[in-house]
């Protein structure tokens, strides 16, 4: 427990993700579940680009279910979209900001001042910036826009925030105090950050950037298309299940649990012994001489066919945020022969689409 004892005396840090921000959904529902004296006593949760989001959702105490509809609708958008991202009628920010607007609280200034912390990235130098107070509602939301916005993936022109223009600040800062010993790091890729996926891959090159290490592998370089492209809504489903794993293997390596979940779902043989050892790799380990339980083992989501029986909530979840819309014409649209038409329409259709979305914005 070292680190954790003293309420207050950690914090939280979600890294950006773009579409992979469900990740981040995963692994709160975890420490929600099985930790969750992890997120009630955090002094600070940290976010750049989607780990904002979540880290707002924790802030407000949402449900996983309105977690995973939020971001899985806009996946499903996409992929009703002919030509995905690149069609006109692609607009991110737009919708976060409507649904900022639907569901966020008229005092959310005052939940989130000195508990949530914004990275962003100024515009045209470069320089991060952590933004932890908010004076309005309307601040709130400009900043979490202002940390979402990719240049050219969502536009030309960045948002402005207090009379300055921001972007990304997964582009200067992707895990806010990452270095700080006494905070937990989470991030959907393989790499040195305390909630990541295991790595399965011999390489052992990693990648500095925007604070953080990144394991270049394979593995890296699809998430990171999916992050911008996102094939269908159960694969980035599968990265919110992948989280809650991660997030499990976090807890249990470090003594935060009771049961041996882990070890039971990949093997019916009893767990082996602790075998505390100092995870000398580790700032956080050293200096709070944290003991890890290395014989908790890593879990993938395909090892795992029943995914219901690990956590039934985030399941039925999932599943009802996938749904698509059952209605014949829908479907037919979804269907090969419907997908076939659309393309076939497109040169005729185009044009007067990207007419209509460009001077709806």
């Amino acid at each position: 427990m070292g680190c954790f004892e003293e309420e207050g005396s950690w914090n939280l840090s979600f890294s950006g993700a773009a579409f992979l921000g469900l990740y981040h959904v995963g692994v709160t529902h975890c420490l929600t579940e099985r930790a969750p004296r992890l997120l009630q006593g955090a002094r600070r949760f940290y976010g750049s680009s989607s780990g904002t989001l979540n880290a707002l959702c924790i802030l407000l105490d949402e449900s996983i279910e309105f977690s995973c509809s939020q971001l899985l609708d806009l996946v499903k958008q996409v992929e009703q979209l002919s030509l995905g991202v690149l069609h006109p009628a692609f607009a991110p920010i737009e919708h976060v900001r409507q649904r900022l607007q639907d569901f966020l609280p008229a005092n959310i200034h005052i939940l989130a001042s000195q508990r949530l912390g914004v990275s962003l990235t100024r515009w045209p130098d470069g320089h991060n910036v952590m933004i932890t107070d908010f004076a309005s509602r309307d601040e709130v939301i400009q900043a979490v826009l202002c940390s979402l916005y990719f240049p050219f993936y969502c536009g030309i022109i960045p948002p402005e925030f207090r009379g300055e223009r921001y972007f990304d600040g997964a582009l200067s800062n992707t895990l806010p105090f990452a270095d700080c010993p006494n905070t937990i790091t989470v991030s959907p890729f393989h790499g040195t950050m305390d909630i990541c996926p295991p790595s399965m891959s011999a390489s052992m090159h990693e990648l500095n950037a925007c604070n953080a290490n990144f394991q270049i592998c394979t593995d890296n370089f699809f998430l990171g298309l999916i992050c911008f492209t996102p094939p269908n809504p159960e694969i980035v489903a599968d990265s919110c299940r992948q989280g809650y794993l991660d997030a499990l293997r976090f807890l249990e390596r470090r003594g935060l649990t009771k049961e041996p979940v882990l070890w039971t779902l990949v093997s019916k043989e009893p767990p082996a012994p602790a075998d505390g050892t100092r995870d000398a790799g580790h700032d956080q380990g050293q200096e709070a001489g944290l003991s890890l339980n290395w014989a908790v083992p890593n879990v993938l989501v395909k090892d795992v066919p029943d995914f219901e029986k690990v956590s039934p909530e985030l399941e039925a979840a999932l599943k009802k945020a996938c749904m698509r819309d059952p209605r014949p014409w829908a479907r037919f649209c979804r269907s090969r022969p419907g997908r076939a038409l659309t393309y076939l329409l497109l040169p005729c259709t185009l044009p007067f689409e990207y007419v209509y979305f460009r001077s709806k914005r």
